[in-house]
Protein backbone atom coordinates (compact mmCIF):
# COMPACT_ATOMS: atom_id res chain seq x y z
CA UNK A 1 0.00 0.00 0.00
CA UNK A 2 2.72 2.48 1.03
CA UNK A 3 6.29 2.70 -0.16
CA UNK A 4 8.61 5.45 1.05
CA UNK A 5 12.05 5.83 -0.49
CA UNK A 6 14.64 8.11 1.14
CA UNK A 7 12.09 10.51 2.63
CA UNK A 8 13.69 13.58 4.19
CA UNK A 9 12.19 16.61 5.90
CA UNK A 10 13.88 19.65 7.38
CA UNK A 11 12.97 23.09 8.70
CA UNK A 12 15.09 26.17 8.15
CA UNK A 13 15.38 28.91 10.76
CA UNK A 14 17.64 31.69 9.55
CA UNK A 15 20.87 29.98 8.51
CA UNK A 16 20.12 26.84 10.53
CA UNK A 17 18.60 23.73 8.97
CA UNK A 18 17.02 21.23 11.37
CA UNK A 19 16.36 17.72 10.09
CA UNK A 20 13.28 15.88 11.39
CA UNK A 21 13.29 12.96 8.93
CA UNK A 22 16.44 11.40 7.46
CA UNK A 23 16.50 8.85 4.60
CA UNK A 24 13.37 7.02 5.76
CA UNK A 25 12.71 3.86 3.73
CA UNK A 26 9.47 2.13 4.64
CA UNK A 27 6.98 -0.32 3.13
CA UNK A 28 3.54 -0.91 4.64
CA UNK A 29 1.28 -3.64 3.30
CA UNK A 30 -2.54 -3.55 3.17
CA UNK A 31 -4.11 -4.79 6.41
CA UNK A 32 -1.17 -4.01 8.69
CA UNK A 33 -1.59 -2.30 12.06
CA UNK A 34 1.60 -0.29 12.47
CA UNK A 35 2.73 1.66 15.54
CA UNK A 36 5.28 4.47 15.25
CA UNK A 37 7.18 5.12 18.49
CA UNK A 38 10.15 7.12 19.68
CA UNK A 39 11.11 9.91 22.08
CA UNK A 40 9.86 13.47 21.71
CA UNK A 41 11.45 15.11 18.69
CA UNK A 42 12.14 11.79 16.98
CA UNK A 43 10.09 12.68 13.91
CA UNK A 44 6.94 10.64 14.60
CA UNK A 45 4.38 13.36 13.87
CA UNK A 46 6.46 14.59 10.93
CA UNK A 47 6.33 11.13 9.38
CA UNK A 48 2.60 10.84 10.05
CA UNK A 49 2.02 14.22 8.37
CA UNK A 50 3.85 12.97 5.28
CA UNK A 51 1.78 9.76 5.23
CA UNK A 52 -1.43 11.78 5.71
CA UNK A 53 -0.42 14.03 2.79
CA UNK A 54 -0.80 17.05 5.06
CA UNK A 55 2.82 18.08 4.40
CA UNK A 56 4.32 18.54 0.95
CA UNK A 57 7.70 20.06 1.87
CA UNK A 58 9.60 16.76 2.02
CA UNK A 59 12.04 15.15 -0.41
CA UNK A 60 12.07 11.56 -1.66
CA UNK A 61 9.58 9.17 -3.20
CA UNK A 62 6.16 8.25 -1.80
CA UNK A 63 3.96 5.69 -3.55
CA UNK A 64 0.39 5.06 -2.37
CA UNK A 65 -1.05 1.93 -4.00
CA UNK A 66 1.36 2.54 -6.84
CA UNK A 67 0.38 6.19 -7.29
CA UNK A 68 3.41 8.55 -7.14
CA UNK A 69 2.42 11.04 -4.44
CA UNK A 70 5.75 12.85 -4.85
CA UNK A 71 4.76 13.84 -8.40
CA UNK A 72 1.32 15.19 -7.45
CA UNK A 73 0.46 18.82 -6.82
CA UNK A 74 -1.17 19.94 -3.57
CA UNK A 75 -4.72 19.65 -4.95
CA UNK A 76 -4.14 16.11 -6.24
CA UNK A 77 -2.68 14.99 -2.92
CA UNK A 78 -5.58 16.47 -1.00
CA UNK A 79 -8.06 14.67 -3.23
CA UNK A 80 -6.24 11.33 -2.82
CA UNK A 81 -6.13 11.80 0.96
CA UNK A 82 -9.81 12.69 1.08
CA UNK A 83 -10.77 9.55 -0.87
CA UNK A 84 -8.46 7.01 0.70
CA UNK A 85 -7.48 8.08 4.22
CA UNK A 86 -9.04 8.92 7.58
CA UNK A 87 -7.35 10.87 10.39
CA UNK A 88 -7.83 10.66 14.16
CA UNK A 89 -6.22 13.30 16.37
CA UNK A 90 -5.36 13.49 20.07
CA UNK A 91 -7.49 16.63 20.39
CA UNK A 92 -10.72 15.54 18.84
CA UNK A 93 -11.21 18.42 16.36
CA UNK A 94 -14.99 18.18 16.48
CA UNK A 95 -16.96 21.26 15.43
CA UNK A 96 -18.63 22.66 18.55
CA UNK A 97 -21.67 24.05 16.76
CA UNK A 98 -22.51 20.75 15.03
CA UNK A 99 -24.28 17.80 16.64
CA UNK A 100 -22.71 14.35 16.83
CA UNK A 101 -24.61 13.22 13.72
CA UNK A 102 -23.62 16.39 11.83
CA UNK A 103 -19.94 15.99 12.79
CA UNK A 104 -19.96 12.39 11.54
CA UNK A 105 -21.68 13.45 8.31
CA UNK A 106 -19.05 16.11 7.58
CA UNK A 107 -16.71 13.98 5.35
CA UNK A 108 -19.72 12.85 3.29
CA UNK A 109 -20.80 16.45 2.70
CA UNK A 110 -17.74 16.89 0.46
CA UNK A 111 -18.80 13.98 -1.75
CA UNK A 112 -21.46 13.67 -4.41
CA UNK A 113 -23.71 11.43 -2.32
CA UNK A 114 -27.52 11.81 -2.21
CA UNK A 115 -28.83 13.13 1.11
CA UNK A 116 -30.88 9.98 1.81
CA UNK A 117 -27.80 7.79 1.32
CA UNK A 118 -25.73 10.04 3.56
CA UNK A 119 -28.36 9.84 6.30
CA UNK A 120 -28.39 6.04 6.04
CA UNK A 121 -24.58 5.90 6.30
CA UNK A 122 -24.63 8.16 9.37
CA UNK A 123 -27.35 6.03 10.98
CA UNK A 124 -25.36 2.83 10.34
CA UNK A 125 -22.19 4.43 11.76
CA UNK A 126 -23.97 5.69 14.88
CA UNK A 127 -25.25 2.16 15.43
CA UNK A 128 -21.87 0.54 14.80
CA UNK A 129 -20.19 2.81 17.35
CA UNK A 130 -23.09 2.47 19.79
CA UNK A 131 -23.68 6.22 20.01
CA UNK A 132 -27.19 6.45 18.54
CA UNK A 133 -28.42 7.99 21.79
CA UNK A 134 -25.84 10.79 21.47
CA UNK A 135 -26.63 11.80 17.88
CA UNK A 136 -28.34 15.10 18.77
CA UNK A 137 -25.86 16.13 21.46
CA UNK A 138 -23.05 18.64 20.93
CA UNK A 139 -19.36 17.93 21.67
CA UNK A 140 -19.45 19.97 24.90
CA UNK A 141 -22.07 17.54 26.23
CA UNK A 142 -19.83 14.47 25.73
CA UNK A 143 -17.04 12.92 27.77
CA UNK A 144 -13.53 12.75 26.31
CA UNK A 145 -13.97 9.10 25.39
CA UNK A 146 -17.28 9.81 23.67
CA UNK A 147 -15.76 12.70 21.72
CA UNK A 148 -12.95 10.44 20.53
CA UNK A 149 -15.49 7.81 19.46
CA UNK A 150 -17.23 10.45 17.37
CA UNK A 151 -13.88 11.52 15.93
CA UNK A 152 -13.11 7.94 14.89
CA UNK A 153 -16.61 7.44 13.50
CA UNK A 154 -16.15 10.59 11.40
CA UNK A 155 -12.75 9.35 10.20
CA UNK A 156 -14.02 5.98 8.98
CA UNK A 157 -17.55 6.72 7.71
CA UNK A 158 -16.31 6.98 4.12
CA UNK A 159 -14.57 3.59 4.52
CA UNK A 160 -10.95 4.73 4.07
CA UNK A 161 -8.39 2.07 3.23
CA UNK A 162 -5.88 3.78 5.55
CA UNK A 163 -6.58 5.16 9.05
CA UNK A 164 -3.93 7.41 10.60
CA UNK A 165 -3.99 8.21 14.31
CA UNK A 166 -1.84 10.72 16.21
CA UNK A 167 -1.78 9.89 19.94
CA UNK A 168 -5.47 8.83 19.75
CA UNK A 169 -5.78 8.09 23.48
CA UNK A 170 -3.50 10.82 24.82
CA UNK A 171 -6.35 12.71 26.53
CA UNK A 172 -8.22 9.65 27.84
CA UNK A 173 -8.05 7.65 31.07
CA UNK A 174 -6.90 4.03 30.86
CA UNK A 175 -10.38 2.48 30.60
CA UNK A 176 -11.42 4.77 27.77
CA UNK A 177 -8.05 4.26 26.06
CA UNK A 178 -8.47 0.50 26.06
CA UNK A 179 -11.96 0.80 24.54
CA UNK A 180 -10.61 2.97 21.73
CA UNK A 181 -7.73 0.58 21.04
CA UNK A 182 -10.07 -2.42 20.99
CA UNK A 183 -12.17 -0.52 18.45
CA UNK A 184 -9.05 0.09 16.34
CA UNK A 185 -8.24 -3.61 16.53
CA UNK A 186 -11.73 -4.48 15.29
CA UNK A 187 -11.48 -2.01 12.41
CA UNK A 188 -8.13 -3.52 11.48
CA UNK A 189 -9.58 -7.04 11.53
CA UNK A 190 -12.30 -5.79 9.17
CA UNK A 191 -9.61 -4.76 6.67
CA UNK A 192 -8.59 -1.19 7.51
CA UNK A 193 -4.85 -0.53 7.45
CA UNK A 194 -3.92 1.48 10.56
CA UNK A 195 -0.86 3.56 11.40
CA UNK A 196 -0.76 5.09 14.87
CA UNK A 197 1.74 7.34 16.61
CA UNK A 198 1.88 6.73 20.35
CA UNK A 199 4.12 6.81 23.41
CA UNK A 200 2.01 4.05 25.00
CA UNK A 201 3.47 0.55 25.21
CA UNK A 202 -0.05 -0.72 25.94
CA UNK A 203 -1.43 0.81 22.76
CA UNK A 204 1.44 -0.64 20.76
CA UNK A 205 0.46 -4.16 21.85
CA UNK A 206 -2.75 -3.89 19.83
CA UNK A 207 -0.80 -3.56 16.59
CA UNK A 208 1.11 -6.08 14.52
CA UNK A 209 4.30 -4.09 13.94
CA UNK A 210 6.34 -1.44 15.76
CA UNK A 211 8.58 1.11 14.06
CA UNK A 212 10.93 3.22 16.19
CA UNK A 213 12.31 6.58 15.13
CA UNK A 214 15.27 8.36 16.70
CA UNK A 215 16.45 11.80 15.63
CA UNK A 216 14.54 11.45 12.38
CA UNK A 217 16.09 8.10 11.44
CA UNK A 218 14.24 4.80 11.19
CA UNK A 219 16.02 3.04 14.05
CA UNK A 220 14.17 -0.28 14.40
CA UNK A 221 11.31 -2.14 12.78
CA UNK A 222 9.80 -5.39 14.07
CA UNK A 223 9.14 -6.34 10.43
CA UNK A 224 12.90 -6.90 10.28
CA UNK A 225 13.94 -4.00 8.07
CA UNK A 226 15.72 -1.27 9.99
CA UNK A 227 18.20 1.48 9.39
CA UNK A 228 20.61 2.33 12.21
CA UNK A 229 20.82 5.90 13.46
CA UNK A 230 23.25 8.02 11.47
CA UNK A 231 23.80 5.51 8.69
CA UNK A 232 22.74 6.73 5.27
CA UNK A 233 21.60 4.39 2.52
Amino acid sequence: MIELNKIERSYRTGHTETWVLRHVNLTIKPGEFVTIMGPSGAGKSSLLNVLAMLDDQWKGEFFFDGEPVHRMNRKQRAELARRRTGMVFQSYHLLDDLSVAENIDLPLSYKDIPRAERQALVADTLDKFQIVGKKDLFPSQLSGGQQQLVGIARAVIHKPSLLLADEPTGNLHSGQAREIMELFKKLNEEGTTIIQVTHSEENAKFGSRIIELRDGWLYSDTAGIAQPVGVQS
